[in-house]
């Protein structure tokens, strides 16, 4: 699976199974799907246009490129994507280096997963070593979140975002895929795998704008999941294990105006009829949120996150407190 081609992943994903792919759009807040969150796609028809619904079937077909990764895309797409969203490309050496200052401040000493060079890495061998009274299920369970993750390339790194390249396992960068790796350097059984790869999982968040980086990020994280198990196992793992994943990464992962903590575009002018003598009247307010960009008093509708250790939905402004 890791040497799958980086794009064209929603047909593979729905012919393996459909409802895989129904997961991967749903938006958990609504209870609806993800929307567009952009006008890239008006081409194609008023359905996929900016608050409209991404669905399975707007997205499988014209041979399933519909949505692709940054390094797929044209150069005046991605121009376009820096001048009307300020999509930011991150090149994954500096993902690295980055990731790297993270887990030396964790661990203590410098260097724990690889080197890092001008513009590459060199991976460490060795097994992953830790002081004190820190553990290796410590690390799995520490809490990550990537802001404005585009394709999540903090999180994983099954292909280097300058040459769209599949990088190997052993070499890989971000955050989960270090958990992951230490999974692998710590657990043999099936079972017990499983377990700690799905904390790992519900341990990184991550939120995005525009609904088809959403969609690839999410993907991403599921194909990690493939790889890292074709890779510890030698066999591919079961539909219903890959939903449950799946239905994790839907939690996580989440569309979000960063700003407000609203779902895109959904604040609001309230409209107000008073009624008179000589008819209505009809008054229109701002949402009062945007209007003095206070962040609790938006009239959009504010994303919820899983509290995974209580079971319970939560406002993602409420972490904030």
């Amino acid at each position: 699976m890791f040497n799958e081609p980086i794009d064209a992943k929603e047909n593979t994903i729905a012919t393996l199974d459909f409802e895989l792919l129904s997961i991967l759009l749903k938006d958990k807040t609504t209870g609806k799907n993800i929307i567009w969150a952009t006008d890239n796609y008006i081409k194609h028809g008023t359905a996929y246009s900016f608050n409209q619904e991404i669905t399975p079937y707007k997205v499988i077909g014209y041979n399933g490129r519909i949505i692709r990764p940054r390094t797929s895309k044209s150069k005046l797409e991605q121009e376009l994507r820096v001048r009307e969203k300020a999509e930011v490309f991150t090149p994954s050496w500096i993902c690295n280096k980055q990731n790297n200052l993270i887990d030396e401040n964790w661990f203590g000493y410098e260097d724990v997963f690889n080197k890092s060079t001008d513009d590459s890495w060199v991976t460490k061998k060795r097994k992953i070593k830790f002081t004190g009274d820190k553990t290796w299920e410590d690390y799995v369970k520490a809490i990550r979140l990537e802001v404005s993750c585009g394709e999540a390339p903090y999180l994983v790194s099954r292909y280097d975002t300058v040459s769209g390249n599949i990088i190997n396992i052993e070499d890989r960068i971000g955050l989960l895929d270090r958990k992951l790796r230490v999974i692998n350097e710590n657990v043999k059984d099936l079972n017990t795998w499983i377990e700690y790869v799905i904390k790992a999982y519900k341990s990184i968040y991550a939120f995005e704008w525009q609904g088809d980086n959403l969609l690839i990020a999410r993907e991403n994280l599921l194909y990690t999941f493939i790889d890292y198990y074709e890779y510890k196992f030698k066999e591919k793992p079961s539909i219903e294990l890959l939903k449950e994943i799946a239905e994790i990464i839907s939690w996580n992962i989440f569309q979000m105006d960063g700003i407000r903590y609203v779902i895109p575009n959904s604040c609001k002018n309230e409209r107000i009829i008073n009624y008179t003598l000589f008819g209505e009247e009809i008054e229109e307010y701002e949402c009062y949120g945007c209007k003095k960009n206070n962040i609790n008093r938006h009239n959009g509708i504010y994303v919820k996150v899983m509290n995974w250790e209580t079971k319970r939905k939560i406002k993602f402004i409420s972490l904030l407190k």
